[in-house]
């Protein structure tokens, strides 16, 4: 199975570094020296990381073959791609990939139909699921252990028991998709997909 586990962003000083956004709970597993990565669009890859480092929060990467700022420069906005074993999952038994959850039916305590997730959010305070209901609007079910008392994989299905006015008609819909694009600027894009990130209540 391929996933997205980060994208390209901006070029990091002259040396051919470049700056990227995470999309994986395993950067040490999926981003580090050494690994071979996928990506999209394909004619610039595949890529193999040679030093990964943190500076100033965020992770910045060089690539085997990319020695100036031009070269980095030219991957901004290439998302990169792992491939992972689709029987795969976190070691924490309450953490699960996006890919996991992803396309599963929200349904409350009592069975009446929530929607379909169709995008996780990864937050700094808590990760959000992001869940299209039957009319085509979205909702945000925080991914917390006091709302989202199960998940069953087996059945495909995430189950919630939601506060006063989380999933009623006076509840307000929004979307990170309207939230990303609009605070994206210059270096930032809207998500092209779930990647390879691990999502756990109360994380």
């Amino acid at each position: 199975m391929q996933l997205v586990v980060a994208r390209v962003g901006r070029a990091h000083g002259i040396k051919g570094e470049v700056t990227v956004e995470v999309r994986t709970d395993e950067p040490e597993l999926r981003l580090g020296p050494g690994a071979v990565l996928l990506t999209d669009p394909a004619s610039a890859g595949p890529l193999t990381i040679e030093t990964g480092r943190v500076h100033s929060g965020r992770l910045l990467l060089r690539f085997a073959g990319v020695r100036d700022r031009n070269g980095a420069e030219a991957l901004r906005n290439t998302l990169l791609i792992s491939e992972v074993d689709p029987d795969e999952t976190p070691e924490d038994p309450d953490e699960y990939y996006d890919h996991q959850l992803m396309d599963l039916d929200v349904v409350t305590t009592d069975g009446a139909e929530v929607g379909r997730i169709t995008e996780i959010s990864h937050l700094p305070s808590q990760d959000l699921f992001v869940v299209e209901r039957p009319d085509g609007t979205e909702v945000m079910i925080p991914f917390v252990e006091e709302i989202v008392v199960e998940i069953d994989l087996e059945e495909q299905r995430a189950v919630i028991d939601p506060p006063p006015g989380l999933i009623d008609d006076r509840a307000e819909v929004v979307s990170t998709r309207d939230e990303e694009s609009a605070s994206a600027g210059d270096e930032e894009s809207g998500s092209a997909g779930a990647g390879d990130e691990t999502t756990g209540a109360g994380a």
